[in-house]
């Protein structure tokens, strides 16, 4: 191993200051089990802490120790290969899963639903129960800590549907910055979309992730969440992907996006998983379906969001009132919608 223990004596030694020298050389053991996606930092720590740890055959029990790519790393008996490239994925999380590896209260976590084939990966920060949409998902534990500082100032967006009737008076100290329990919350975005009865929708952006945030601010306002949709983190969309689905970002997105130097930069990630785990199916009028993330499937008047800001019409969309079947048309219409003939010609005549 590369840490040597000093040798006695009161003065510095030849192999003093060589052990002085590979031990600055290399990385810690810690952080090499992070980015070879074994686990993050710190329950890497715990791994080595509890002695399921071994480099070139000797147990460790201090994550105080530097290592080399020279060194044989095993996690309980089994080899740690080299660290791959720094890979995200965007997943569409559905509501009532945890994210956690493991829930003491025995529920459904993420890693449960996720597609068999994939990876280990870990979460970029988190999504309580009954919140949806997306979560980033990644094999690396410095891009992992890396996202989910607040200095890195990446915006995350949601849209939250919430009981009650939002004025700007009542929002304006959400954008002030609240205080909840002591605990002061950064400066939010919010702005107020659309009013549908006893419900209002809310397009919300914040830089950090506290523990249930969103919904503890709102309710010292005097609102509450009963929706909550991330539509975004940062740079990454939650676009259409469908709930419950995976797909992971090109090697060059993820570089570029990260500030990465990556060895094989031309590359590109291998497509998302083909099999996915998909939650099972809701009775109607619980969240899912196509469209909108996680829209009802029987839409009432309070449960359809707005149209999103700056949008236009749908690609393909009819610019007429829809027409189906053999009477859509009328008798002797004319390509592009103009009617022309009596009821009951073939059509204009040939000109001669």
């Amino acid at each position: 191993m590369n840490a040597k223990p000093p040798s006695s004596g009161s003065g510095p030694t030849a192999d003093s200051s060589d052990a002085a020298a590979d031990t600055a050389k290399g990385d810690r053991i810690a952080k090499v089990l992070s980015r070879a996606g074994i686990a993050s930092r710190r329950e890497a720590e715990r791994m080595i802490e509890a002695g399921r740890v071994r480099v070139n055959g000797e147990q460790i029990t201090s994550p105080a120790l530097n290592v080399t790519p020279d060194d044989k790393i095993t996690v309980d008996n089994t080899p740690v290969g080299a660290p791959e490239p720094p890979r995200i994925w965007l997943y569409h999380k559905p509501t009532g899963l945890v994210t956690t590896n493991s829930d003491e209260k025995g529920r459904e976590t993420i890693f449960d639903a996720l597609p068999e084939d994939m990876p280990r990966v870990m979460t970029v920060g988190r999504l309580d129960l009954n919140s949806e949409g997306l979560l980033l998902l990644t094999n690396d534990g410095g891009v992992k800590r890396k996202l989910e500082l607040p200095s890195t100032g990446w915006l995350r967006r949601y849209r939250a549907r919430v009981n009650g009737r939002p004025t700007d008076e009542m929002l304006e100290p959400l954008r002030k910055g609240i205080t909840v329990e002591g605990e002061q919350f950064q400066p939010m975005d919010v702005s107020l979309d659309r009013q549908q009865g006893a419900n209002a929708w809310l397009t919300i952006g914040l830089r950090e992730g506290r523990n249930r945030e969103i919904r503890r601010a709102m309710e010292a306002v005097g609102l509450t969440v009963n929706r909550l949709i991330r539509v975004s983190y940062g740079p990454f969309q939650l676009g259409e992907l469908k709930t419950g689905e995976v797909e992971e970002l090109r090697r060059k997105v993820v570089r570029d996006q990260l500030g990465l130097e990556l060895e094989d930069p031309t590359g590109t990630a291998v497509k998302k998983p083909t099999t996915v785990r998909r939650p099972p199916r809701r009775k109607p009028g619980g969240f899912g379906g196509a469209g909108q993330p996680g829209m009802p499937v029987q839409r009432g008047e309070d449960d359809e969001p707005p149209p999103r800001r700056g949008g236009g019409k749908a690609k393909n969309a009819p610019r007429g009132k829809a027409t189906s079947g053999r009477n859509a048309a009328k008798p002797g219409a004319r390509p592009g919608g103009r009617t022309g003939g009596k009821p009951g010609s073939r059509g204009p005549k040939p000109r001669r």
